[in-house]
């Protein structure tokens, strides 16, 4: 069996790749480890979002806890973080988040968080795979089977949480809020309303087939367009799991991860919050939030692209806010994985704080126009020792200089080589990915 854990989770099209036996296999299995580890009967949290296949994974994999002498606590339909923070502070042994998150409603994943709220390792992944190999998870009788459970109150307790961290009543900002049809629809409007914001729904009426449907941060036109069209001071944008958010100004500026991460970062330091001065970023970060964090006497860490990657440095050095373009925001004070509505209430809270509006507190940082081309190659492992890809890579480099930036790299899961440049010009980005690309299907290209 190949590797079944990604980046994020098991991920697949529900009923196909994430299949119902494959549920209840690492069901099965994550009791079957918790076990191994001196836990008699483990308490797992299984929480989900709206989409119409994770009802049936929901019961699958709760039969599969169940089943190897585990109880499950369901929670029903809330965020991801959600799953982690009521992990962490519940006194569970793990949770498990059923969520194909940004993705269309056909897909589907499953990821796990240890006792801390933390996502597992790839060792405890390793593990999780290798019981499922062996096919030897406990198989108890009688009242050694485990029980499932529903907690009903999950997602209070996680409002709670989340209005607590606010450091500003929201009075009197308008904010309209795209839910993405999924997990924050609930959820997030009920958080901001509770702070005092005036709130105009967009997307928020999950049905279980609608979630990610041209809504939600995948689509920051539609909330870009609502804020206009309302009148509204500045809107957020959820993806269907609620873990990222894509901000809109009054005017309809699109905000995305970089410019809200900037602005947490300026606000942080400013405060004395900002721990040991330092932010944590992916190679995907544009050249601005860099130039932006210099100004500012901010170190900036970087990273491989992937939440998961942002989050492993924050934790080795001690630091507490770091993110990615598309909206992943991490703050390590008030949670364990990228959250949404977190990010949202303090960015909120800063526009508060401030008393300006989202226009101009993206003045933080400038960006540089970013052109990010895909070519489909015959072997995305050759990239490493392509000569003349490098040397083009090189070339431009040099032709850019300091006033821009040059990113090759290979797909993590398709043949594909991701060339990325950022210059002082779409002209001048679009021409250097161009030619590069030109490389790169040359020498790479399939045949």
């Amino acid at each position: 069996m190949g590797r079944l854990f990604g980046t994020d989770g098991v991920r697949g099209i529900g009923n196909v790749d994430l299949t119902p036996e494959l549920a209840l296999h690492l069901g099965r299995a994550l009791v079957g480890v918790l076990r191994e580890e001196g836990e008699r009967r483990p308490t797992i949290l299984v929480g989900r979002d709206p989409r119409w296949s994770g009802e049936m994974l929901e019961a699958a994999l709760v039969a599969g806890i169940t089943s190897a002498g585990g109880d499950a606590v369901t929670l029903g339909v809330l965020p991801t973080p959600a799953v982690a923070y009521l992990t962490a502070r519940g006194g569970a042994r793990a949770g498990a988040m059923i969520s194909g998150s940004h993705n269309p409603v056909q897909d589907n994943g499953i990821k796990f968080f240890g006792p801390e709220g933390f996502k597992l390792t790839d060792d405890e992944e390793d593990r999780l795979e290798a019981l499922i190999d062996s096919g030897a998870a406990p198989r108890p009788t009688g009242t050694n089977v485990g029980r499932s459970l529903r907690d009903p109150a999950a997602v209070a307790r996680y409002v709670e949480h989340l209005v607590v961290t606010s450091e500003e009543s929201l009075a009197g900002i308008k904010v309209v809020v795209d839910g993405a049809h999924g997990a924050a629809s609930g959820v997030a409007p009920q958080v901001y309303r509770q702070l005092g914001a005036d709130v105009v729904t967009v997307n928020c009426s999950p049905d279980g087939s609608n979630i990610n449907e041209h809504a939600g941060s995948e689509y920051p036109d539609v909330i870009c367009e609502a804020v206009v069209a309302h009148g509204a001071d500045v809107g957020v944008s959820h993806d269907g799991d609620a873990d990222r958010l894509i901000a809109a100004t009054h005017e309809g500026g699109e905000v995305d991860g970089d410019v809200i991460l900037a602005i947490l970062a300026r606000a942080r330091k400013y405060r004395g919050t900002l721990a040991h001065d330092t932010v944590v970023t992916t190679v995907m970060t544009n050249l601005g939030f860099r130039q932006a964090m210099q100004r500012l006497q901010i170190e900036v860490v970087e990273t491989q692209v992937g939440d998961r990657y942002v989050l492993e440095v924050m934790r080795e050095r001690d630091l507490i806010l770091g993110g990615e373009q598309s909206g992943h925001i991490i703050q390590l004070d008030h949670a364990t994985t990228g959250d949404g509505i977190l990010a949202a209430v303090n960015l909120l809270s800063v526009l508060r704080t401030t008393g300006v509006s989202l226009r101009e507190l993206t003045g933080v940082m400038q960006r540089l126009p970013q052109v990010l081309v895909n070519v489909r190659v015959r072997d995305r492992d050759g990239l490493e020792d392509a000569d003349d890809v490098w040397a083009a890579v090189e070339a431009e480099q040099d032709k850019l200089g300091g006033d821009g930036r040059v990113l090759v790299r290979p797909s993590g899961t398709e043949p594909l080589v991701r060339v990325m440049v950022e210059a002082g010009s779409d002209d001048d980005a679009r021409g250097s990915a161009e030619r590069i690309a030109g490389v790169v299907s040359s020498v790479l290209g399939a045949a």
